[in-house]
């Protein structure tokens, strides 16, 4: 009997889609459970930024007894990665850096209005101690590098001389200054030169600086005139100090040592410093290579010479002309022609503004018709040969502007341009021991130097 299949029990999906269904799930199941295992296990691996990383192994001691050796047992060495925040590195600040330079009728606060500065900062500086000596003597050309703000002053710096500079910031509390050091160094060349037609040009084309060909002149130019005295085939050697900063030639310095050949006479010099701070030149023997005083105290020509029968040009009367009289425009400096002491400044009758100087060995010379005499230079004053007493004019009794120089000897005149000129002190006794044993060292170098370039020169004419 054919009975109709109950609804009850009838499954409404095909068999064949159940039973892949079922097969369906064992998969799903077989596979998951190794998956879930492999997520356990990567949750609980360290993370590979805080792993060590090894940098080296080194293989532990093979030990030898044995049929086989064990394989080595590498020891690992670990370091640890350094961690790096970008966010605890803080950029640095970014301002705007100008350079303020003082022209002719420039001031401090024009050129901080010029450029939108704060004056209230410069007013602050200002009243800093250093700072404000500095701003009260500026002169042109002085310049000041200036990083600032939106107009805030953040730093100012400025060179005061070759070694020093004045650097000023910005604190909490207003600004702080310091005298900061700038070194150098002193290095020492050599040059030598043979004489042709000038000193100035046969040292020009040996390279030397007209400030070294100068200083030359000015150590032999007691015992060499320079434009009557010098002869085709002269020569010299000397050894001379240059300036270096921050890996750059600055200018040449002092000259160290000389030697001078005129007319087969030699002259040398070497420098020295004496115990109290005093610079001179002298001989290998320790005599001073200067003359105790200048034949001349103003660099100018002679206009009017020491004449006991000289015709007045103002009075046309025979009056004696006791001095020598230097033709030079109005503000020429006028030197002191040897070290000595004040004894007169001020107006006298026809000489117009006069210095009078007294010297050793009863020795006076007198400086007449001054336009204006030196600041700090007054009676009593102790002045070095060469200094700056006074500048040329025309007071007094006179057609134009010169200087009349008297030199007397026990309160007599003599002719300042043919007199007998003393020589200057010798090395101090107590400083002879170590001027030679400084000056040997540098006579060797420069006899070493004057050997080799003999040589050269002695292969060139081969």
């Amino acid at each position: 009997m054919n009975r109709p299949v109950s609804p009850l029990l009838h499954d409404y999906k095909p068999t064949s889609e159940k039973k892949s269904s079922k097969g369906l799930q064992w998969f799903v199941a077989g596979l998951g459970i190794p998956l879930l295992g492999l997520l356990v296990i990567t949750l609980q691996a360290p993370d590979p930024e805080d792993e060590p990383v090894v940098i080296a192994s080194t293989p532990a001691e093979t030990p030898v007894a044995g049929p086989v050796a064990d394989e080595p047992d590498y020891t690992p060495v670990f370091t640890e990665r350094p961690s790096i925040l970008l966010d605890d590195v803080e950029p640095e600040p970014e301002f705007d850096s100008l350079t303020l330079k003082i022209g002719r009728g420039d001031t401090l606060d024009k050129l901080f209005r010029r450029h939108d500065l704060d004056l209230g900062h410069l007013a602050q500086i200002a009243r800093l101690n250093e700072a404000g000596k500095y701003f009260r003597n500026l002169r042109p050309g002085d310049e000041f590098e200036i990083l600032h703000e939106d107009g805030n002053l953040v730093s100012m710096y400025s060179v005061l001389d070759l070694t020093s500079a004045l650097k000023v910031e910005r604190q909490e509390g207003g600004f702080s200054e310091e005298i900061v050091e700038r070194p150098i160094e002193k290095r020492t060349t050599m040059e030598h030169a043979m004489i042709e037609s000038s000193l100035y040009m046969s040292g020009n084309e040996a390279g030397l600086s007209d400030k070294v060909i100068m200083n030359l002149a000015g150590i032999f130019g007691w015992d060499i005139d320079f434009v009557y005295d010098i002869r085709a085939g002269d020569s010299f050697y000397v050894k001379y100090e240059e300036i270096w900063q921050d890996g750059e030639f600055v200018m040449d310095g002092e000259i160290v040592a000389a030697e001078f050949n005129n007319q087969n006479e030699t002259f040398r010099a070497i420098r020295f410093v004496d115990r109290e701070g005093r610079t001179d030149y002298f001989t290998p023997e320790g005599r001073s290579v200067r003359k105790a005083f200048l034949r001349a105290p103003v660099d100018a020509r002679v206009s009017s010479r020491f004449n006991p029968k000289r015709r007045h040009p103002v009075l046309n009367t025979i009056r004696p002309h006791r001095g020598v009289d230097y033709g030079a425009p109005t503000g020429t400096p006028i030197k002191a022609a040897g070290d000595g002491k004040v004894i007169f400044r001020g107006g006298q009758r026809g000489y117009g503004n006069v210095v009078i100087l007294q010297h050793g060995g009863n020795i006076t010379t007198l400086y007449a018709h001054m336009s204006r005499f030196q600041r700090g230079v007054g009676v009593g004053t102790k002045v070095r040969q060469g200094q700056i007493i006074g500048y040329v004019g025309a007071t007094g009794m006179v057609t134009g502007p010169h200087l009349h120089y008297e030199y007397r000897v026990n309160g007599v005149h003599q002719n300042p341009r043919t007199v007998r000129l003393p020589q200057a002190d010798p090395i101090d006794s107590r400083d002879k021991a170590r001027f030679i044993a400084t000056s040997e060292p540098i006579l060797q170098s420069l006899d070493e130097f004057k050997r080799s370039r003999l040589a050269t020169v002695a292969l060139s004419n081969e």
